[in-house]
């Protein structure tokens, strides 16, 4: 079938002396009448083509039914009372449940069923923070995937409603005040995308009402963080700039002042507050892959000279940490493989958690006081889990194992090769431990690549799904990322920002050098800065593979800076207001780098009109872009199709990331030959 007509209109703008071409820039105004009917059109032609695969419904099956495993999101501990986030079985939305760590056998309680009242289920809890008693939960929800969060306060003894309603407290951050009577908190101007502040609210009081404790903003797109230390006595502001720096800003309640701890450094550090009048913390300053600080609050230093450094930088990165009684809990990751370390307060090694397994950290927690600590992980064959932590020993609380049945036996291997420049890339190979991969079995390929975020195991059904069918399942570490520290991460940003198409690229050229994959049963997959990676792969290597999955992408890399929140990633990618900077960002977008005539892979662009991080115009232009140019639409369709109801990925309900995926992978498998 043809794909609908897409109207080009003669846009050419001159930036910095070159001529720009944007034909489809009509396509950016999703409010318009004729934006609408093409997306109506589109998503007609993309249902007809998917939902002819005859194994597309047995791809939903066993998607909803990995799906409806239960998993463990996110936990937080204070007193005798753990809340986690996490999806039970047959559920569509995560809901918040309250439980005892003294009385681990009582049964829980369900604090908050977001999709209780939808009848789409398309509503979320988006983040959650405990009062120091454990209380209290102050949490957000948001609709339609928006996570423009509304934030509200629970108790957890009863699930009573305790009647505050803050709008505006997107991705917000909470600090408790000892008594629970009020809360520090980050909020956005209404109607603004940046100048997040922090506030500090009385529970009861009206909210338009409070006062403003933090609003220093070096940028606009600058993005605070905010905790509070047991006593109330201190607040630290932790002020992202960019993504490579994180000034610090520690406030005495006492006497009014304000200190600079790190300001205007690249450097990324995270810290905490203990109960010994110490701040702990995280920092790659003059340690690119991460050392363990502390600082007297009795005495604070205005240098970061005057840290004291208790873990030194070693080869593993060292990432997030926690205050649990008297010691220290740590999270280490040697090429993206995590583990976790007890520390006594001065930095000494107490032992390492060695029953986890090849998994990613996904949140850990413990009562500063109390000791009483939990950790989430997760792996390509073990979905999120909840352990709590002993002393020496790790007990697996929430949820059970599941049945070989469930999950059959996966094998996860990690290897290396070569990229262009010759630098060593790290990549894990996932597939059923009964198959051996080889070029007649159908692969796919997948990576991330920016924002220092580590491509590390992770549980995903659709992985799942692919290799319990006899698929192999790959992901590539690329540069940008963070699986060796900051300088691996400042080595696939901005101008260097074409190490990580060529590190992808790379990747799939050693897969089939080596037999594990073939051109024609070789996909690619991505979404958002994984979805620019793909766009970028599949214009500048139309040859690298049969087939693309391109989600929530960002593909206008001339004008992103435009919509939404995107000024937040000028720092990241690049400003294109600004000449050589536009140059290198020119130089690879994809959507400026489609050239008519070509023979392009299969293409499947999947956006949601809900989503308020990457607009979806992106991946509009480009599937009518690419529609028009490439020469092998008969055999390698281009098709989109948008979403309603749903934002960038979070709050999806069940239902709606099962049916997506299902036509992933009906998608790809028809590509791939393997349903012939």
């Amino acid at each position: 079938m043809s794909p609908p007509p897409s109207r080009r209109d003669e846009v050419v703008d001159t930036l910095h002396g070159v001529a720009v071409a944007d034909p489809y820039r009509w396509l950016e105004d999703g409010a318009s009448a004729e934006v609408q009917e093409w997306v109506t059109a589109q998503n007609l032609h993309t249902r007809r083509a998917i939902d002819s695969r005859p194994d597309r419904s047995t791809w939903h099956e066993h998607l909803i039914a990995l799906m409806e495993l239960p998993v463990v999101l996110a936990a937080e501990v204070r007193g005798d009372v753990v809340v986690t986030m996490e999806r039970r079985s047959g559920e569509q939305q995560a809901s918040l449940v309250a439980r005892s760590t003294v009385a681990p056998d009582a049964p829980p309680l369900v604090l908050v069923d977001p999709a209780a009242g939808a009848a789409d289920a398309a509503v979320a809890v988006d983040w959650f923070f405990l009062s120091p008693d454990g209380s209290l939960v102050a949490y957000g929800v948001s609709e339609g995937g928006t996570e423009s969060s509304v934030l509200r306060v629970i108790r957890t003894a009863d699930a009573s409603d305790v009647g505050e309603v803050i709008p505006n407290t997107r991705a917000c951050t909470v600090g408790w005040e000892p008594d629970g009577s009020g809360i520090v908190y980050t909020r956005y101007p209404e109607g603004d995308e940046y100048h997040r502040t922090v506030h500090v609210h009385r529970l009861g009081a009206d909210w338009r009402d409070d006062p403003v404790l933090w609003s220093e903003h070096p940028t606009p797109e600058t993005w605070p963080d905010v905790t509070v230390s047991a006593d109330g006595r201190h607040v630290l502001v932790q002020a992202m700039v960019g993504w490579s720096r994180y000034d610090q800003h520690l406030l005495d309640r006492s006497t009014g002042e304000w200190t600079e701890l790190i300001v205007g450094v690249e450097a990324i550090s995270r810290f905490e507050f203990g109960e010994d009048g110490w701040l702990y913390g995280v920092t790659t300053h003059e340690a690119p892959r991460g050392r363990v600080v502390r600082i007297a609050l009795d005495a604070v230093p205005t240098d970061p000279s005057g840290w004291e450094t208790i873990v030194a930088e070693r080869s593993a990165v060292l990432g997030a940490l926690t205050v649990a009684g008297d010691s220290l809990l740590v999270v280490t990751s040697a090429n993206g493989v995590d583990a976790i370390e007890r520390r006594s307060r001065d930095g000494e090694l107490l032992g390492v958690f060695d029953e986890l397994g090849i998994v990613s950290v996904g949140g850990l927690t413990a009562d500063p006081a109390t000791g009483t600590a939990f950790a989430i992980t997760a792996g390509f064959d073990s979905p999120a889990t909840l352990w709590r932590l002993g002393h020496e020993s790790a007990e697996r609380w929430q949820p059970a194992a599941p049945s070989a049945d469930a999950l059959p036996p996966m094998t996860v291997r990690q290897v290396e090769y070569p990229s262009a420049d010759g630098t060593t890339i790290g990549l894990f190979l996932v597939h059923r431990s009964d198959v051996a991969p080889g070029p007649d079995s159908p692969a796919i390929l997948t990576g991330y690549g920016g924002f220092a975020i580590a491509e590390t195991p992770v549980w995903s059904p659709t992985i799942a799904a692919w290799c319990a069918s006899g698929g192999t399942y790959a992901i590539a570490q690329l540069r940008g990322g963070f699986e060796h520290g900051e300088e691996w991460h400042l080595a696939g940003r901005r101008a260097k920002k074409q190490n990580v198409f060529d590190d992808f690229a790379a990747a799939a050229d050693w897969m089939v050098s080596t037999e594990i994959a073939a051109r024609g049963r070789l996909a690619i997959v991505g979404g958002s800065n994984g979805g620019l990676l793909v766009g970028a792969t599949l214009t500048q290597r139309p040859d690298v593979c049969r087939a693309v999955w391109c989600a929530v992408p960002l593909l206008d890399m001339i004008r992103f800076p435009q919509f939404l929140i995107a000024k937040l990633w000028t720092d990241e990618y690049g400003d294109p207001e600004i000449a050589d900077e536009f140059g290198w960002l020119h130089a690879y977008s994809p959507y400026h780098q489609v050239s008519e005539g070509t023979c392009y892979p299969a293409v499947l662009l999947t956006s949601a009109e809900g989503d308020t991080r990457v607009d979806p115009l992106h991946a509009r232009k480009m599937a009518g872009l690419l529609q028009w140019a490439s020469s092998c639409q008969a055999q390698r369709p281009v098709l989109y199709h948008q979403e309603g109801r749903a934002g960038h990925g979070v709050g999806k309900p069940v239902g709606k990331r099962a049916a997506e995926q299902a036509d992933v992978l009906a998608f790809l498998s028809w590509q791939l030959g393997v349903a012939e």
